[in-house]
């Protein structure tokens, strides 16, 4: 089976021969892997079976030193941290879209490298991603804290906003399905350490019709639906699945049980993710980081699981608990044995 087969398959609720495994990194660990080993693309030399697509969050425009524009003319402070950072300002200033202008989601930097990709890694399952796909695209437009009030004072119009940001996506959808692509990846943030940020009732009233909405789009043409949501949202998983939604990430052991909820779900969600980001990975030794892992993959031997740290590895995280995981995702492939 190739690697994108062995996706399917997982995403399918069938037992692969092997738990599969994807890894993503923040810009510093991923230099400093780039440089151990000698090589710019390290979804070769890592084994990765997801081969990520279009750029997430449309950071194009660098207007100054470690500040990005996005697409929506939201300008990031990267100084610190170097891979998203913070918007400086609210381009939203009042509840109202009036002189808001939308980018073009056919911009062809957001497909410039899917038939390269592919080209190169053509057995790797395809994956076109969607970053801050619509509470984060909302509150990096107007303001997190307004947002949240607007939910309140400004009801009509938080609806209209997350209307034509999901308008936005569902554009951008049909012209990535118009590649040979195998998922859409939608990112959005709707956790905390404990509980929703808006808590589930406003969640199901203002996201949930324009969440349907977008991964309609993407299961009627017959493709799969992938997310990642930090946080404590496993609440949702049930409204969720009802959307179609097949795979869910990251999958945080510290805001939930990874292995009951993994059995509870088997046969209706997959995961990807589970080892732990902020305890094991930056605290931990290299024993612990695989003691861990192996227990992931026990678990997903069961299937429906991608195996993978809980986010992409920050750089609090050692070279040695880097590489720790990694040998225990490659060293299945040594010794193969049926699941």
């Amino acid at each position: 089976m190739t690697k994108r087969e062995i996706i399917k398959s997982v995403l399918e609720h069938k037992k692969p021969p092997y738990v599969p495994w994807s890894f993503k990194f923040t810009k510093e660990p991923k230099e400093m892997l780039q440089e151990y080993y000698k090589t710019d693309d390290l979804d070769v030399v890592l084994g990765n079976h997801i081969l990520n697509l279009g750029s997430d969050i449309g950071f194009f425009e660098e207007v100054k030193k470690d500040h990005f524009k996005d697409v929506f003319n939201v300008v990031w402070d990267r100084s610190i941290d170097k891979d998203i950072g913070m918007p400086i300002e609210d381009i939203i200033k009042d509840p109202t879209l009036e002189g808001i202008q939308f980018p073009n989601p056919h911009d062809p930097r957001f497909f410039a490298n899917i038939e390269s990709e592919i080209e190169k890694k053509p057995d790797l399952f395809r994956v076109f991603q969607i970053g801050f796909s619509l509470y984060e695209r909302a509150w990096s437009m107007r303001g997190m804290e307004n947002l949240l009030m607007d939910f309140f004072m400004y009801p009509d119009f938080v609806h209209e906003l997350l209307g034509k940001i999901a308008d936005y996506n569902i554009a951008q959808v049909d012209k990535a399905l118009e590649y040979d692509i195998d998922a859409v990846y939608f990112g959005d943030d709707w956790g905390q350490q404990h509980g929703l940020i808006m808590g589930a009732d406003l969640w199901h009233e203002f996201l949930y019709p324009h969440i349907k909405r977008m991964y309609k789009r993407v299961k009627d043409a017959g493709k799969y639906v992938m997310i990642h949501s930090c946080g404590d949202v496993d609440e949702l998983f049930p409204s969720l699945i009802d959307a179609g939604l097949n795979c869910f990430n990251p999958f945080q052991p510290e805001v939930m049980d990874v292995h009951q909820i993994h059995s509870e779900y088997l046969g209706k969600l997959c995961f990807h993710g589970g080892l732990s980001m902020q305890k094991t990975l930056p605290f931990g030794t290299k024993e612990d980081v695989t003691k861990e892992s192996l227990a992931l993959l026990e678990m997903g031997r069961k299937g429906g699981y991608i195996f993978s740290p809980s986010h992409s590895v920050e750089s609090d995280t050692s070279l040695e608990n880097i590489l720790a995981f990694i040998e225990v995702a490659q060293s299945q492939l040594k010794e193969l044995k049926p699941v």
